[in-house]
């Protein structure tokens, strides 16, 4: 037996609680900062310190709005996250279905997370370069105010 069948013995064996307890401690570090958000209002000039793609250049970027819209999140004004950043929500559905695959494959006494892609495929990579630089000047522009962070 090779080390690497070894290494998947020895994963595969692991107590539940060993293989729980990482994706868990990751879910409570990710509650410590939505508190975080929740208590201290990032609507507030500078209070999260500056974006510097908007500082060098007066866009704003396709991040910009996203603690906005978690700190909305969390104080359960949905539409108003939207508008922060309407990107949030893929990325924060994206985020719990790998977080939740996570949890469950340690329950189950998988030690690994699931995997995320490598590498996109060129096509993938392409389009959504794209619809992130049209998002970015969209925003930027009179016809995309909509999508401008609030």
């Amino acid at each position: 037996m090779d080390t690497a069948q070894a290494f998947d013995a020895e994963s595969a064996t692991r107590p539940r609680w060993l293989s729980a307890g990482l994706p868990l401690l990751v879910g409570g570090a990710v509650a410590g900062g939505l508190a975080l958000l929740h208590f201290r209002d990032p609507h507030e000039q500078g209070s999260y310190g500056i974006c510097p793609f908007k500082e060098l250049t007066g866009w704003w970027c396709p991040g910009c709005g996203g603690l906005r819209g978690l700190h909305n999140l969390t104080e359960g004004h949905v539409l108003d996250a939207i508008h922060s950043n309407i990107l949030l929500f893929p990325l924060l559905l994206g985020f719990l279905a790998w977080w939740g695959t996570w949890l469950v494959r340690g329950f189950q006494g998988k030690a690994t997370p699931p995997r995320l892609p490598q590498v996109l495929p060129k096509p993938a990579m392409w389009v959504t370069m794209a619809f992130l630089l049209l998002y970015t000047v969209l925003r930027n522009t009179p016809w995309g105010t909509w999508l401008a962070p609030v």
